[in-house]
């Protein structure tokens, strides 16, 4: 699991200013996120979030999907189980459907997986065990479409 890094972070607090120059809101979590550095659930009303743009692909394609994300106001530590998915985002499925969106090493959308009932840890695995041109994934909120995290092979 890679969240966005924290120096990733400390620069979007530092200049407000998400990677398209758009101005980063500073809100309380009305909702439960999550933090894209600590993949950990917001508190509504009481944590305080900032709101950006943000795109997770290092080249330019079709399927740059950016879209909005939060992170903490705050330094928070980064999410470090990176061999499991967040076990808080897994349990709840109620505020965070999933769906993985499978890329090839060009960055190129070979298809996608809803989780629903079944476990993301299973799914992840048994997609990179039976498709080996997978290169990644990318875990996103099946509502809100919401990019959460990059999945990549151990």
């Amino acid at each position: 699991m890679v969240p966005l890094s924290k120096e990733f972070a400390e620069r979007i607090r530092a200049s407000r200013k998400d990677e398209f120059g758009n101005e980063v809101l500073e809100q309380v979590a009305s909702g439960y996120g999550p933090c894209r550095v600590s993949l950990t659930p917001f508190a509504p009303g009481a944590d305080k979030r900032l709101l950006f743009s943000y795109s997770p692909f290092g080249e330019r394609n079709a399927y740059n999907q950016n879209g909005p994300v939060f992170i903490h106001s705050k330094e928070v530590e980064s999410y470090c189980d990176i061999h499991r998915f967040p076990p808080s985002l897994k349990a709840d499925k109620a505020n965070f459907p999933l769906s993985l969106l499978v890329y090839s090493s060009d960055q190129r959308m070979v298809f996608t997986a809803l989780v629903g009932d079944a476990d993301a840890d299973d799914l992840i695995v048994k997609i990179f065990d039976e498709h080996p041109d997978v290169e990644f994934l990318h875990a996103r909120n099946s509502e809100a479409c919401c990019y959460i995290c990059k999945i990549e092979r151990a």
